[in-house]
């Protein structure tokens, strides 16, 4: 009995410590309260953000006259049509190797830029960044600045809590809408989607797309910020290996800071050597990640930059020179902390590994570029009937069947030209056309269309060498200057050959 008792007590201990090492695992999240900072590289996150928010909301309502026949959206994601419309440039589901080209374009120019200045993308033109941004905004005008936010976070519930928070979170909520609204735009005619949203007419598929980025958007600003950057986003482990002794990153020069003081008269008095750094903490107040960037390079650093603005501002005002925080090379903080004077310059960008991606993010650009400016808008098809292979006809000539699709990739009405050679003698008639068997016949196309034909062609035995006779079918634009050609083959029996 008495070593049950123990046994369950035994047991109710390691069930405490298993418990309060589960709860050790796991930290709730503490809330950051960024300072606004001024500066340089304030001023460009600003431009920044104004000008990717500009061009996510505007794009959509660019108007682009492509003919009487065309959207006129400028960038439009046709879906229904299977087009891709980017101003001038129409893309058909067959050419998806362009969209391939530009992602790999966007992979090797993040590599390209995150072995240059790091992880510049996430500080600046990620767009968790950017929202991020744009909601403290919000959050700054309503609550005030980082010191009267901690204040009235930590105050007791009153009307006037109630009112900022309210206000603050409608307007959260207005942009989380504003910026789902405006990505199914891209996805059809942005003045007739948001006439018929509004009233309740367009799909489901729309309604759910902006609930999903409304929610999104609302949550991962709001709330989650910097635990996105931190414990979601792949991209600050993947760029590690990205970075290099010669990679430009956000670094604290403490061989000029330490020792810091915030006392640093009565320290001088006393004799004691202290480094530039006052320890004033005013580059942790402006960081959206809450991280001191004294404790070296970090996983969270985002690279924004906005601490250099904070230490330069401190030290101009004791009188300082500026750069305590700067953007530093691994080669040039070590040769500055062994007293090597080792500035930072342009030759430090050209490299094996930069040049490597230089060249490459060139080479598919241009290859995308030659491709694009040489490609044909015309394209043909062919296929063959199987049931029956061939006819034998009562004047004993042999007829096979095609059908023959002709894409016309142009915004106007052409007419093609469709041609057989290959076979002597050979004509052809098609259904619907009231023409006389003939070598070629004229096929008139809408603009953006594919239309197919079918096609019947007719051939002498004597003119056939062989059962499986190979011959072309030509298409040529008859306004321009546009050919292509296919293939085919023309099936008879084996006894039929040569009579």
């Amino acid at each position: 009995m008495m070593s049950t008792v123990f046994d369950s007590v035994d047991r109710v201990d390691v069930e405490a410590v298993n418990s309060k090492e589960r709860r050790s695992l796991y930290k709730a999240r503490e809330k950051i309260f960024p300072k606004r900072a001024t500066g340089y590289f304030r001023t460009l996150k600003w431009w920044v953000m104004l000008i990717t928010l500009g061009i996510y909301y505007i794009t959509p309502w660019i108007r682009w006259d492509r003919g009487p026949d065309a959207p006129d959206q400028a960038v439009l994601v046709d879906l229904a049509n299977r087009r891709f419309y980017f101003f001038f440039i129409e893309i058909w589901p067959q050419e998806f190797y362009y969209i391939a080209g530009l992602l790999i374009m966007a992979g090797v120019g993040l590599f390209l830029v995150t072995s240059t200045v790091g992880r510049a993308w996430c500080g600046y033109t990620c767009p968790q960044t950017v929202w991020v941004d744009l909601y403290l905004v919000v959050e700054r005008w309503l609550e005030g600045d980082r010191n009267a936010r901690i204040k009235l976070d930590k105050a007791p519930w009153s009307f006037d809590k109630v009112r900022k928070y309210t206000t603050k979170h409608a307007i959260w909520l207005l942009i989380a809408i504003a910026t789902g609204g405006a990505w199914i735009f891209y996805f059809a005619d942005a003045p007739t989607l948001l006439w018929n949203f509004i009233y309740f007419e367009a799909p489901f598929v729309a309604y759910s797309t902006v609930a999903i980025l409304t929610a999104t958007t609302y949550i991962f600003a709001g709330f989650m910020r910097e635990q996105v950057c931190t414990y979601m986003c792949p991209w600050p482990r993947i760029q590690g290996a990205m970075l290099d002794e010669d990679s430009l990153v956000v670094t604290y020069n403490d061989w000029r800071g330490e020792p810091r003081s915030r006392h640093r008269k009565k320290a001088e008095a006393a004799g004691e050597k202290l480094g530039d750094c006052v320890d004033c903490n005013a580059c942790v107040a402006v960081c959206p990640m809450g991280i001191d960037i004294r404790d070296g390079q970090q996983l969270e650093c985002i690279t924004c930059a906005l601490c250099i603005d904070a230490c330069d501002g401190v030290m101009e005002k004791v009188g300082l020179p500026q750069g305590l925080i700067s953007y530093a090379t691994l080669r040039d903080y070590n040769a500055n902390v062994q007293g090597i004077v080792s500035p930072t310059t342009w030759r430090s960008f050209i490299r094996p590994r930069t040049v490597i991606y230089t060249v490459m993010w060139s080479l598919v650009g241009l290859g995308m570029l030659f491709l694009l400016f040489t490609r044909d808008r015309l394209d043909v098809s062919v296929l063959h009937d199987r049931n029956p292979v061939f006819v034998q006809l009562s004047d004993g000539s042999i007829r096979n069947g095609y059908t023959v699709k002709i894409l016309n990739m142009r915004i106007e009405h052409r007419t093609f030209r469709l041609k057989l050679s290959g076979i002597e003698g050979a004509t052809m008639t098609a259904t619907g056309f009231d023409t006389a068997p003939s070598d070629a016949l004229d096929i008139a196309i809408g603009p953006d269309k594919v239309r197919a034909v079918k096609v019947f062609v007719k051939a002498s035995p004597s003119n056939l060498t062989s059962p499986s006779e190979t011959f072309i079918f030509t298409v040529t634009d008859v306004g321009g200057d546009e050919t292509v050609s296919y293939e085919a083959k023309f099936e008879s029996p084996k006894k039929s050959i040569g009579q």
